[in-house]
């Protein structure tokens, strides 16, 4: 007969989730292998890390295996033990290790949370601890520990380990048993509590280690700052404090000292750096010192500390009157002069501190980060709490809850936020807890053994297809977006739904309070802010509700700019220029990457947004194709056709120049686009605006000539065009004028006058019409540097150019011709003026000493005579010390000595002319890199002054706002404005050295 055997009802290893090799054997040994072990089987399935927890049991058993008989009992029977136990083993290394070296600890969780009292009698308890005479009765938190010395610390650290494994234990449980939820919250309030007792038990320590039997003489009460202070401490964490003592002598400095290197060593980290001076400053203090500093000389960062400070232990009384104390003018803070810039620089300097490569995984200080929560809510807190009492109120949950109900926030959203914050709250404490090591970094994302501890330690269970891991993924990315929204959402949507009254009953954010909120933002000019916001939206029909939509977060792009005023002005100009413009708003809606960049832009460059205004479309190019930025997959030979063949169709002369504007327009949009948002470097930037420029001057001559033409007959003479200065050294800048010559040459069988005449004609019809004023940036053609300057013929032959140089050309002339190149015209032409300058400008055997001799003179008349009356020569971009002029001279100087011998320095262009004198070795690589870096940062300087001025300007400012905006202008971070001076002139001053060196030898 043959018996069949079913399959067995007790879960194997592997459906237990167990994946170690010894899994088996260890359930064995324990004897958890039959029917009667399912229930607890299955609950040590849903441990954070079975394994972990299988394997700490089997050590719990052998470190005492007298007591493991009940242990196994009580598991089996009483599911809130079994619960607490294996979740705290699975989801705890550090507190597995305490229970294992520790017998008789896991009685602990047998029982149900302590109250405060409780855990601070446990911890006194430790050290043997009694009050002070009279402290029950005052109230006060000061008692006298038995014990001392290392013993004490022993006895204090071993305390403290079972309250937080009794805490954890609660709080892990409901991972494992139908246990009840504790909320963050709650943990982070017992956390606090927890804290509170065992500095209490430290400063007993502390007082028993300084006094010995003296007795205690002196008021001293520790303040609880930070997390601790709000209630809402982490299981790992700093504990800030500050000390007040009466009188604050050496005593109160040598118990305050003392309480905490005790804490220090028995509990967690114990910092008094948020004190007066910082650590720099004394210890302790009376409490009329730290008011006197406060009121004198604290920064804002100081008051929003002040925020969350609560008297912890000591003398509460004292406690209490430096909270009476200090609390107001944590409130006041926000009217001073200086808030805005510091709050700010907090921010940005808060965001600076994260490495890049973890910025992704960084629970606390990454983008959509824990910070981002707590900045935001206290700087709302400090912005309406000066005359609204219902915020003053420490925790983040509970401050966001009181801006909900005080109508700052909506409803909807400060619910989400407070959800999304919590949640990632949870996921640090259970970071923090597998060792009890301080942490916020979540683990790697292909590290998918410690993703699934997570998800589990979180309570995260499968949806679906998906496992714990992939649902943890989802859920991280949900809510870190949900508050990387934050500031907009906070700051800007309950302002925008107020002002545009769309739902009366719901909004109470007033306009006062808006423009409060405004200010605190960055808004210089609150009221005009809040007159463009309720405008823009209030727009009728689909473009009001699209407006309602992308304004929150286009105002946090705008307020992260120099200028926001100037910004929010800009969008609503330009979207009185495009309206009726489909794909404008649904551009921004759609595609944040263009929403960001035209508000940075806006905000930034006054010159750029004018541009804007008459070529929005430009816009379209602020989004990213399938290879990087549209600003940049723009090609420079397709825009000069399209320019040159619109103007050539045009109908007449003003058309032509106008379409030739147009297109100059949104090229020069295009490229000072791409300049701000750090997508062109400098050389490529004025490679591009040299070309356009030839561009215009090209097409409006080839018009002109047309224009003065029969059809089909020919012109008198062959025109060229040629660049000198910056345009022909292709290093055009934003506010650089075009200096020009006009060379020709007569047709065949015309008579040289009448060629002159129509040439002469022709070139001043060019320069009447591209010079005629209008809104664009100006088209000023200078010839200037023409022969005979002033009172020499604008249009000269070939044949009278070449006699003028070789029989009159003084030093400067030939020094301009170093940078002669053909830029429009007939290029025939062009090329044979070159070559026939080259005997001029790079003369057989090098420039005489004599004509040396001359251009140092003239540079040293230029040196003392052309800088602007009250100009600073060391911030001077184009003619200070080490600047463009400087740099210029140089390299010029050296094609003059040296570029009859070598072919390699015929180059019309300062930086390939330097990488010359590099390869050649006439310089050291120094003294070029000095040079090369100068010209670098002086041009994108004065690039940077023309963004943000919209006009041409040589001279930094001084520090302020305006140097907050070219240093952002010109890629630095608004707050390191005074670092961006300061790197110019340390640079230029280098490249002065090599000039003096130079021009001496």
């Amino acid at each position: 007969m043959t018996v069949s055997r079913g399959r067995s009802t007790v879960p194997s290893p592997g459906r237990l989730g167990l994946l170690q090799p010894e899994a088996r054997a260890r359930l064995a040994s324990l004897g958890w292998t039959e029917p009667e072990h399912i229930d607890l089987l299955w609950s040590l399935s849903r441990a954070a890390d079975a394994d972990l927890a299988l394997a700490a049991l089997i050590r719990l058993r052998d470190a005492d295996p007298d007591a493991w008989p009940e242990i196994s009992r009580l598991m089996a029977r009483n599911k809130h033990f079994r619960g607490r136990l294996l979740s705290v083993l699975g989801g705890s290394d550090a507190l597995g290790d305490h229970v294992v070296a520790e017998p008789g600890t896991w009685r602990l969780l047998l029982d149900e949370l302590p109250d405060e009292i409780a855990v601070r009698e446990s911890l006194l308890s430790a050290v043997a601890a009694t009050p002070e005479p009279g402290a029950d009765e005052r109230g006060d938190l000061l008692y006298r520990a038995g014990v001392t010395g290392p013993d004490a610390v022993a006895a204090l650290r071993c305390a403290y380990r079972d309250q937080l494994l009794v805490l954890a234990a609660h709080d892990l449980a409901a991972t494992v048993e139908d246990e009840p939820v504790l909320y963050l919250p709650e943990v982070g309030a017992r956390l606090s509590d927890l804290a509170d007792a065992a500095l209490t038990a430290a400063l007993a320590v502390a007082i028993a280690t300084v006094l010995d039997e003296d007795p205690l003489e002196i008021d001293l009460a520790v303040i609880a700052m930070g997390k601790c202070g709000a209630r809402e401490l982490n299981y790992v964490s700093d504990v800030d404090v500050v000390f007040v003592a009466e009188p604050a002598d050496s005593v109160s400095a040598r118990i305050a000292g003392e309480m905490m290197r005790i804490g220090s060593s028995a509990f967690f980290d114990v910092d008094a750096g948020l004190r007066p001076e910082g650590k720099r400053g004394a210890l302790t203090r009376t409490l009329e010192s730290h008011v006197a500093y406060y009121r004198r000389w604290a920064k804002t960062w100081e008051f929003q500390a002040l925020l969350k400070a609560r008297p912890m232990t000591g003398s509460m009384k004292l406690g209490a009157a430096y909270i009476d104390a200090t609390s107001p003018m944590v409130w006041d803070a926000s009217e001073r002069d200086d808030f805005v810039p510091e709050v700010q620089a907090m921010r940005r300097r808060v965001e600076a501190l994260v490495p890049p490569e973890e910025k992704a995984r960084n629970l606390k200080l990454g983008r959509g980060g824990l910070r981002d929560v707590e900045f935001a809510v206290q700087l709302l807190q400090m912005v309406h709490g000066r005359v609204d009492p219902e915020l003053h109120v420490q925790s983040t949950v509970d401050a966001l809850a009181a801006l909900t109900d005080g109508g700052y926030i909506g409803r909807d959203d400060g619910a989400n936020f407070s959800a999304s914050y919590q949640f990632l709250r949870m996921l640090e404490h259970r970071l923090q807890l597998q060792r009890l090591q301080r942490t916020h970094l979540l683990p790697d994302p292909d590290d998918t053994a410690a993703m699934r501890w997570l998800a589990r330690a979180a309570h995260v269970r499968p949806e679906g297809d998906k496992d714990a891991t992939q649902v943890l993924g989802r859920e991280l990315r949900k809510q870190r977006t949900r508050v990387r929204q934050l500031h907009e959402k906070l700051f800007y949507r309950p302002l925008l739904e107020s002002v545009a009254r769309l739902d009366k009953g719901a909004l109470r954010l007033s306009d006062e309070s808006a423009k409060r909120q405004l200010a605190v933002l960055g808004w210089a000019f609150p009221d005009r802010a809040l007159a463009h916001i309720r405008v823009l939206g209030s727009e009728p029909g689909r473009s009001g509700q699209i407006q309602m939509l992308i304004l929150p977060s286009l105002l946090e792009h705008i307020s992260d700019t120099p200028d926001p005023d100037a910004g929010l002005l800009n969008y609503r100009r330009l979207c009185d220029e495009v309206v009726g413009v489909d794909w404008f708003l649904r551009l921004l809606r759609d595609d944040a990457v263009v929403a960001e960049r035209l508000m940075h832009v806006l905000g930034t460059s006054e010159y750029i947004a004018d541009l804007l205004m008459r070529s929005p479309d430009v816009i379209q190019l602020y989004s990213t194709g399938a290879t990087g930025p549209k600003l940049t997959e723009v090609d420079s030979a397709d825009v000069v056709k399209g320019l040159v063949a619109s103007t050539m169709r045009a109908t007449d002369l003003d058309r032509a120049i106008a379409v030739a504007r147009s297109h100059r327009r949104a090229e020069l949009a295009r490229i000072a686009s791409a300049d701000l948002l750090g997508l062109m470097s400098v050389q490529e930037v004025c490679r591009a605006l040299s070309t356009v420029w030839a561009a215009v001057l090209g097409a409006a001559l080839d018009k002109v000539i047309a224009s003065t033409l029969d059809r089909g007959a020919r012109a008198p003479a062959r025109i060229a065009v040629i660049g000198m200065g910056r345009l022909g050294g292709g290093e055009l800048g934003y506010g650089s004028d075009a200096d020009v010559l006009f060379v020709c040459e007569p047709a065949d069988g015309v008579d040289e006058s009448e060629a002159l005449r129509w040439a002469q004609t022709v070139a001043d019809q060019v320069r009447s019409l591209l010079g005629t004023p209008s809104a664009d940036p100006p088209l000023e053609v200078d010839v200037g540097l023409r022969p005979e300057g002033k009172n020499g013929p604008i249009v000269r032959t070939l044949g009278s150019y070449e006699a003028y140089y070789r029989q009159w050309a003084q030093p400067w002339e030939v020094q301009a011709l170093l940078r002669a190149h053909s830029v429009a015209g007939d290029s025939d032409l062009g090329l044979r003026f070159l070559h026939m300058i080259d005997v001029t400008r790079y003369p057989e055997g090098g420039v005489s000493a004599e004509a040396v001799r001359e251009i140092r003179r003239i540079k040293a008349r230029v040196d003392s005579e052309r800088l602007p009356r009250g100009a600073d020569p060391a911030t001077h971009t184009k003619l200070g010390r080490g600047g463009l002029a400087d740099v210029e001279w140089t390299v010029q100087l050296m094609q003059l000595r040296y570029a009859h011998k070598y072919p390699q320095l015929h180059n019309t262009s300062t930086l390939e002319t330097l990488e010359a004198i590099r390869e050649l070795e006439l310089l050291t690589e120094d003294q070029v890199d000095m040079l090369a870096d100068a010209w670098l940062t002086a041009t994108k300087a004065r690039n940077a002054l023309v963004l943000v001025r919209g006009k041409p300007v040589d001279q930094l400012p001084g520090p302020g706002r305006a140097l907050r905006s070219v240093a952002y202008a010109a890629g630095w971070p608004q707050d390191e404005a005074q670092e961006f001076l300061e790197h110019y002139m340390r640079v230029t001053r280098r490249a002065k050295a090599v000039v003096v060196e130079v021009f001496e030898s």
